[in-house]
């Protein structure tokens, strides 16, 4: 055996260690919880110079995997880590990858896909992988996790096929455990060899079409030469296990059970229940009970043989699903046990219990509960393990009064349209005559002391009277006010993910305009405002862009706090340059985030917005009149688009009682500066003119960038400088000429 060395890590950690140590070229990804770690790790470890991977943030899983399948044309290892909704934004990209025979390495941390939105784990979003064409191995401790990710990439290789390595989301992912790894990299790179690609892009000598476009009979070959593929992974997996345990002493097989020779009831569950499971057997073996329970530690190619082997002498299996395939009466993990069994003409009883969604635990004592209903002849085939009926009868409590038109019309704000410059003119709007009206978003909410989100969305709701309907996307501002079953919204709200909010609320805008125009819903105005921060308008970019350009009469708003702060602050598009992120780390080969934030507002001027504007709570009574004036515009013209610089003092590393100082030096510097674009004539709204400080005073009052202040970052300040001086002189280039 090779020289090894102890780390105490958790799942997450060791598949970071893994990739260090492999030393891909490339990784694509995008954060989701529960995997975001994977690439904050990989990140500081790529700070502190331990790895040479070039690792690209996307800005969305689809993305991501485009990314990743375009680099394993050209040849090289690629690494990508996802989990739930993300892998189901990216998987259209997956039979690609499969069926054009690139190999790569993709760890999955299990977790609940939704509707509706719930972060924790179960096996929901694997099981949409499983005729993708990819190698799937299931890890149920770190070290597996570990020590998969290292064969993983050996077997891809060898079969031209991917490979991912799933394990449970905030079980095996987060949780630490003892973990043995390899002393030195080489040892992992001599092991998994060098990788001579058969076919490449970059191969001038010798070009080749990759994803061809094909009829039948030639699908028809491709896919049976899919078929054939994993037939030889079925017998290239074993063998790539004990060349491994000759290497690390750690054996795997296909498929493991405890207690299976002679157990008379068995589980078969997947991933980290099998463990909870182990203990339940050892208590009912001491009374006299004969159980036994088993797992796959691969799910595709599916290890039927191994299985069979395992729970052939068993007279009741009780398949555990952390997951439903709705309708089947079971999961996917028992419908493919059922068929195996079937397939070799075994008589024993199979039972199904859904178990563990969304999170939830799974005690020794359920397991015990499962194994004795099994000595049972009455039992349901299939169940819910842990479900809860509800109450009868229960009446639907309102927290709140609704908000009538009348209420929310308090007249506080008057625009008015003039032909001459074909421009709106706000009157009103001053903070003292908007306290009249009342507030859609409760004070009842979770956010952080200090967190804009609620400050910006408040005042922009201060501007639009009348009948109000909210759309938020994931992020945040959604997850602090919908904990179910309360709500902090006294109006109309729906919620969609980060990539698809504004086409969500572009539909639920033409349904009301048709329903009216159909007379099936009674006539009157209502605002409809989509929210999105934390990166929505990353992830979510091309369906607001969409929007836009299909020009439908709404408003969406943007909290910018500058990262993906919902999910732990990773790197953002409008994350400042050279901040610090948990995938922007700060070290010796590193000063943070490598490239310019992005400019929405410019980017939604472009596509030909109606009305365009940029607020801050620093200058309220501006951020009023332009919501005011975005309203006017979503009733009669179309889209309006506002963005508000919005505080996060947990990942800004500021005081949240100085957070409007914060932003109006962000003002004040024209990092963040206050305009608008009305029908394509851009006006400045804000002019710091000899009184603008350097973009330095504003990095030096948040920790994310204080580092920046040091002497060693000059060259980069300078940089950053030079780039809003010069967005600053283009604007003001707009503003004294309409045609621009």
């Amino acid at each position: 055996m090779e020289q090894q060395r102890i780390l105490f890590e958790s799942g997450n950690e060791v598949a970071a260690y893994a990739a260090k140590q492999i030393n891909y070229h490339i990784m694509g990804y995008y954060p989701i919880t529960p995997s975001t770690q994977i690439a904050e790790f990989l990140d500081q470890m790529k700070a502190d110079g331990e790895h040479e991977i070039s690792m690209i943030p996307a800005e969305g899983e689809h993305s991501a995997a485009g990314i990743c399948y375009g680099a394993s044309t050209g040849g090289g290892r690629v690494f990508n880590a996802t989990s739930a909704n993300g892998l189901m934004y990216a998987l259209e990209q997956l039979p690609v990858q499969s069926g054009t025979r690139f190999p790569m390495v993709m760890n999955v941390a299990c977790r609940t896909i939704s509707g509706p939105l719930c972060i924790k784990g179960d096996h929901s979003d694997i099981m949409f992988t499983l005729n993708t064409g990819w190698i799937i191995f299931f890890a149920h401790t770190p070290q597996a996790v570990y020590d998969m990710n290292i064969c993983a990439l050996k077997v891809a290789e060898q079969v031209k096929l991917p490979v991912i390595v799933a394990f449970d989301g905030f079980f095996t992912s987060h949780q630490k455990r003892r973990c043995m790894v390899f002393a030195e990299d080489k040892v992992v790179q001599d092991f998994i060899g060098k990788y001579e690609a058969v076919y490449s892009a970059l191969d001038l000598e010798h070009p080749v079409s990759i994803g061809s476009y094909m009829n039948e009979p030639d699908v028809v070959n491709n896919k049976f030469q899919l078929h054939l593929a994993m037939e030889e992974a079925a017998k290239v997996i074993p063998q790539v296990f004990a060349e491994y345990e000759g290497l690390s002493g750690r054996k795997y097989t296909t498929a493991e059970g405890y207690q299976t020779e002679d157990a008379e009831v068995l589980l078969h569950l997947l991933g980290s229940s099998y463990h909870t499971a182990k203990v339940a057997v050892d208590r009912l073996r001491k009374q006299g009970k004969k159980v036994g329970v088993f797992t796959t530690n691969i799910l595709r190619p599916y290890p039927a043989d191994a299985l069979y082997a395992l729970c052939k002498n068993a007279k009741t299996i009780l398949v555990g699903d952390r997951q439903d395939s709705y309708g089947a009466m079971g999961g996917n993990l028992s419908m493919e046990l059922k068929a195996m069994l079937q397939e070799r003409g075994a008589t024993c009883r199979v039972l199904s219990r859904v178990y563990g969604l969304g999170g939830r635990d799974f005690y020794e004592s359920e397991a015990e509960e499962l194994f004795l209903s099994c000595f049972e002849e009455n039992v349901p085939r299939f169940d819910y393990l842990g479900k809860y009926p509800g109450e009868e009868g229960l009446k639907e409590e309102q927290y709140f009064a609704p908000i009538t038109e009348k209420d929310a019309s308090p007249g506080m704000t008057t625009c008015i349209f003039e032909e001459k410059t074909g421009k709106y003119v706000v009157e009103g709007g001053k903070i003292n005559d908007t306290t009249a009206m009342p507030k859609r978003l409760a004070p009842g909410h979770g956010a952080c002391p200090g967190c804009g989100i609620p400050v910006n969305v408040n005042l922009l709701l201060r501007g639009i009277e009348g009948n109000v309907v909210l759309l938020f996307q994931t992020g945040c501002g959604m997850v602090v006010t919908t904990g179910y079953p309360k709500t902090a919204f006294k109006v109309p709200y729906v919620h969609n993910l980060f990539q698809n909010g504004a086409a969500t609320l572009s539909g639920l805008v033409e349904m009301f305009h048709e329903r009216q125009r159909r007379g099936e819903y009674p006539r009157g105005e209502i605002t409809f405002v989509m929210v999105s921060g934390d990166g929505g308008m990353d992830i979510g970019m091309g369906s607001a862009l969409g929007t836009a350009i299909r020009n439908h009469r709404l408003i969406l708003f943007e909290y910018d706090n500058g990262g993906y702060m919902n999910t732990g602050y990773q790197l953002s598009y409008s994350t400042p340059k050279g901040a610090k992120s948990a995938t922007s780390h700060v070290g010796p080969k590193q000063y943070g985030k490598t490239f310019f934030h992005k400019d929405m507002p410019q980017i939604m001027a472009a596509g030909g917005v109606p009305y365009v504007a940029t607020v801050a709570e620093s200058n309220p009574v501006d951020f009023i009149r332009k919501a005011a004036k975005a309203k006017a515009y979503a009733a009669k013209h179309g889209m309006a688009y506002l963005k508000a610089l919005s505080a996060c003092p947990l990942n800004w590393g500021d005081q949240p009682n100085l957070e409007r100082k914060v932003i109006g030096t962000a003002v004040d510097c024209c990092y963040f500066p206050l305009y608008e674009v009305e029908q394509g004539i851009t006006t400045i709204n804000y002019d710091p003119g000899q009184r603008k400080p350097g973009i330095e005073e504003w990095f030096a009052m948040m920790g994310r960038t204080k580092h920046l202040t040091h002497e060693s970052y000059r060259e980069v300040v300078a940089d950053i400088q030079n780039e809003i001086d010069r967005r600053w002189e283009v604007l003001k280039a707009k503003a004294a000429n309409p045609m621009l």
